[in-house]
């Protein structure tokens, strides 16, 4: 790919250096460094906010009685749900708060799968 855009370069500047411009070769140009923009919204930029619209939707949806997996592998239970945070019960008779932007998987029962889908 990387040779194909020094190509693309090459021309743009024996276009610009040889004084009269051929008609078009902007256009030609132009058509190939837009093409390279479109294949890299499909595969790395809508991708990654198709990510990002799904950890919302399951930060939204987390109840308490949840078992979750924090994205540093925190194994444990919601225990309360507020505004900003979530207690998660990782023991008997120990509990934390943490953020729910660190929540990274959510494990639901078979049965509410089943159900939910």
């Amino acid at each position: 790919m990387s040779h194909y855009l020094f190509s693309i370069l090459a021309q743009a500047s024996a276009a610009s250096s040889s004084g009269a411009s051929q008609p078009g070769s902007i256009f030609n140009t132009l058509v190939p460094l837009a093409c390279i923009g479109v294949i890299m919204y499909f595969l790395m930029i809508r991708p990654q906010s198709q990510r990002q619209k799904e950890q919302e939707a399951l930060i939204k949806s987390i109840k308490t009685g949840d078992k979750v997996v924090t994205s540093s592998g925190i194994h444990g239970m919601i225990a309360n749900v507020k505004e900003t945070t979530v207690i998660l019960k990782i023991a008997d008779n120990v509990k934390i708060e943490m953020d729910k932007s660190s929540i990274g998987v959510v494990k639901r029962d078979q049965a509410e799968a089943i159900a939910a889908s």
